[in-house]
């Protein structure tokens, strides 16, 4: 029994040290994809909205409006996911795009599509398991268990 306890305790320090830097790694090296898309998208206008309008067939929304929504949330989101505040929201938010930018663009699943099940389950690990302690969320989270300490000496 002490080589399995040897075993575990090595586990628990791999676990201790590496899964920090998995949150941290999957929610920069996802932000990092979308950014560019969207700055891409932005310093090529007049591209963007001729893909939007003939080629990305996005459900329900006006071409010209998922356009812009689109490039805004390729901006928009990957920032949120770098400072790790809110993740799990915003890389809900960015998981739902990156099906929608699939299903839009279906030129894309022969070659493309892994990309965005690998980019999908990296998002999916921080909706799951947070930012981790190197975010803003855990920053917040640590100020609130402080405050809430402080205030429940006082009743």
């Amino acid at each position: 029994m002490p080589l399995y306890n040897i075993y575990l305790k090595a586990v628990e320090m791999m676990q201790f040290l590496l899964i920090p830097l998995l949150l941290t790694f999957t929610r920069i090296w996802v932000a990092i994809v979308f950014f560019r898309s969207g700055y891409l998208k932005l310093t090529s206008w007049d591209s963007t909205l001729y893909l939007f309008e003939l080629e990305y067939q996005v459900p329900i929304l006006p071409w010209e409006l998922a356009a812009y929504l689109g490039t805004a949330a390729e901006l928009i989101l990957p920032v949120f996911l770098v400072l790790g505040l809110f993740t799990r929201i915003f890389a809900l938010k960015l998981f739902f795009f990156n099906i929608i930018a699939v299903v839009s663009y279906p030129v894309l699943w022969p070659g493309g599509f892994y990309d965005h099940q690998l980019w999908g389950l990296m998002i999916l690990i921080n909706v799951i398991w947070g930012a981790g302690p190197f975010s803003a969320d855990y920053l917040l989270n640590k100020k609130m268990a402080q405050k809430k300490r402080g205030l429940s000496r006082f009743h």
